[in-house]
């Protein structure tokens, strides 16, 4: 185990040594020893040194991004899904109908109503109509109208033009309607749906 290192006498310490020391006869003719005495000071601050400043490259706000298109998916309108959902029915019948060549037996106007009264008077709607042996029906949504409220969350224009698709994908309708397509624009084009229905 290393020995510790000798602490060095403070000035009354040291005064007192030298005392002794002058009174003590040296051994062998060696000479005095004499400690220093520890003089506490103020430490000497290192120097730091500064380094140069760095230096700033001209730039251009937005000249490091990428052009890239997002990412992300955003949800493919209702028209892209119609036109891309499966045909069910005859495809010479379906073409005709969406070329609006083929006439309505019977429509609905739902304009203007709430929800639940829409989803009501279609259900009963629907119903009746294929009960009467009736095969294509046409149901106005209309297109909605743009809201001014400043919700933070947004919100898709035409309530009603959104949730027919599933209400007629969903019991107890899904078991008469065969076929949904957006009418043409002489039946009300995006603001009109085609319900196809099937026999009774």
């Amino acid at each position: 185990m290393a020995g510790k290192k000798p602490r060095k006498l403070n000035e009354e310490e040291s005064a007192l040594w030298k005392r002794v020391a002058d009174t003590a006869t040296p051994l062998d003719g060696r000479a005095k020893f004499a400690p220093t005495a520890h003089k506490k000071g103020p430490k000497k601050k290192k120097k730091q040194e500064l380094s140069p400043a760095p230096t700033i490259q001209p730039f251009e706000i937005g000249s490091r991004t990428s052009e890239r298109t997002p990412t992300h998916n955003l949800a493919p309108t209702l028209s892209s899904q119609m036109n891309s959902a499966p045909v069910a029915m005859d495809r010479k019948t379906f073409q005709k109908m969406k070329r609006g060549k083929t006439a309505p037996e019977a429509k609905i106007d739902l304009h203007g109503m709430t929800a639940s009264a829409a989803h009501g008077a279609l259900t009963s709607f629907i119903l009746s109509s294929h009960a009467s042996g009736k095969r294509l029906v046409l149901v106005i949504t209309g297109k909605g109208r743009v809201s001014n409220d400043s919700n933070p969350i947004p919100a898709r224009i035409g309530v009603l033009r959104h949730q027919l698709p599933h209400w007629l994908s969903t019991p107890p309708l899904k078991s008469v309607v065969l076929q949904v397509a957006e009418a043409h624009q002489r039946h009300g084009g995006s603001g009109a749906f085609y319900v196809y229905l099937r026999r009774r």
